[in-house]
């Protein structure tokens, strides 16, 4: 019989096994980013920003980064048990813990390749699918958010460039039209000034026929 799979070590009614699953994962990824270095404080705080954002949504349930550590220190003694346990067994014992195979992963020593073979031939233990599911980026809701964030920022960005381009575009053609339409302005101007010049000159000129005429028929009645 292989090491009891005792409650999680730190209360149920503070620590639901969604929330601690959710807790090793994001750790777990932020640590390995420090390439398994010590998180600090502002890493702590995201790490509990992350948790309360699936599972803060009540006073109770509400996370500090003091808790998320000394949650993960618990964790890492339960861990250490665990492993103890299998290593004094020359490996012919495997841990029923659901979460002791992803803490080996992240802070598992040497032996760990000497127990793997033991733990391949023993009868499927059956990680649980939360434990599956702790690799897709689901479970890093905060990070996933930063990643959308700077995505639709991005977007934004291009949107407001390719609107400047098009507003560039429209006040450009604005402005050759109303070059045009000053130009067609300035020639029906032109033109206008043209037809009331012909329009006087012809004036004149019949003026000067009546009165050529008037002068002719004036002339003959003198002399008949």
């Amino acid at each position: 019989m292989g090491p009891s799979s005792r409650p999680l070590p730190f209360r149920e009614d503070c620590w639901s096994e969604q929330a601690t699953w959710t807790l090793v994962d994001v750790w777990g990824r932020r640590y390995m980013e420090l390439n398994r270095g010590n998180l600090r404080q502002k890493d702590w705080q995201q790490v509990a920003d992350s948790v309360n954002a699936l599972h803060g949504h009540t006073k109770k349930t509400h996370r500090t980064d003091v808790q998320c550590k000394s949650g993960i220190d618990t964790l890492k003694k339960k861990y250490k048990a665990e492993k103890a346990k299998i290593v004094e067994s020359n490996g012919s014992l495997a841990s029923s813990w659901p979460l002791f195979q992803q803490l080996d992963r992240l802070i598992g020593n040497s032996d760990k390749k000497k127990v793997t073979p033991v733990m391949m031939s023993s009868p499927p233990m059956g990680v649980p699918l939360p434990y599956r599911r702790s690799t897709t980026k689901r479970q890093f809701p905060a990070y996933d958010d930063v990643e959308e964030e700077e995505d639709g920022i991005r977007r934004m960005v291009k949107t407001i460039e390719k609107f400047g381009e098009i507003y560039e575009r429209v006040e450009g053609m604005k402005q050759r039209q109303m070059v045009e339409l000053e130009k067609q302005r300035m020639q029906f101007a032109k033109d206008l000034e043209v037809q009331r010049m012909q329009l006087f000159m012809d004036t004149q000129v019949q003026l000067e026929k009546i009165k050529h005429t008037k002068r002719s028929a004036g002339s003959h009645d003198v002399y008949s």
